[in-house]
């Protein structure tokens, strides 16, 4: 990864806006549709089932975030959250599965109506406020099948983005891989211009000989000058002298 400003490689990994990800907005309206779901449908006491989607939920959303905070040092860690993130994912699904089973409640699949219209608005739908007004309106069975849709959804969003990530790694590395580059670039950039400077040295050498050479011989032409200048205006006063004195001896015969 290079710093497109300077064209310098970078020893930081790219900082991900997490709010802007679709997985992530939407592993925000599962925990949120999940915490209510419990809320209205799983006893507060007598039920493990209620923390254990609780949990899950937002370890998946938590995780997320992490991930894609440490990913800026260290892509190993990023990998292995968002990992924890999808397994997390993965158990709120087979919870909500279980839900209907053991209620004999139906899970909509392809062929029925309420399927494809749940699809269709999952798809275009990624932040909160589109599904909080529906959370005391669905009934458990339509939260629990807006819920595995949205598991889904996110499963296959973050299959995609680390697929990139991994990419990403193979390509640059991972921060030891961009230390080391950094360091090497710098080094090369060093060593470019230690070479640049020696062969430039012999030229800027005889430049400032030839200029003191130059300056030398200017220094010879004006004491030359400066010389002839004397002489001449030494033979002028002599001159101005002779004149004078033969004038006045001219005023005296008169």
């Amino acid at each position: 990864m290079d710093d497109a400003a300077n064209n310098k490689p970078t020893v930081f990994g790219k900082q991900y806006n997490w709010e802007e990800l679709y997985f992530y907005q939407k592993s925000d309206v599962i925990y949120q549709l999940s915490f209510t779901f419990c809320n209205r449908y799983i006893h507060l006491y007598k039920d493990r089932t209620r923390d254990q989607i609780i949990q899950a939920a937002r370890s998946c959303k938590q995780n997320i975030v992490e991930g894609l905070a440490d990913g800026v040092t260290s892509s190993e860690m990023q990998l292995k959250l968002l990992n924890v993130a999808r397994a997390s994912l993965k158990e709120l699904r087979e919870d909500f599965e279980d839900y209907l089973k053991s209620r004999h409640l139906k899970l909509y699949t392809v062929g029925d109506e309420r399927y494809t219209s749940m699809v269709d608005y999952c798809r275009i739908h990624n932040k909160l406020k589109d599904y909080e007004p529906y959370f005391q309106i669905w009934d458990d069975e339509q939260m629990c099948n807006y819920a595995l849709t949205l598991c889904h959804m996110i499963d296959k969003m973050m299959m995609t983005f680390l697929k990139n990530l991994e990419q990403e790694f193979i390509t640059e590395g991972g921060i030891k891989e961009r230390m080391h580059k950094a360091r090497t670039g710098y080094r090369q950039q060093q060593d470019a211009r230690l070479k640049q400077l020696e062969t430039d040295f012999p030229k800027l050498e005889k430049a400032l000989a030839e200029a003191q050479a130059e300056a030398k011989k200017w220094k010879a032409a004006y004491e030359d000058l400066k010389q002839r200048a004397l002489r001449a205006y030494y033979s002028q006063q002599e001159e101005i002298k002779r004149l004078k004195e033969r004038i006045e001896k001219e005023e005296e015969q008169k």
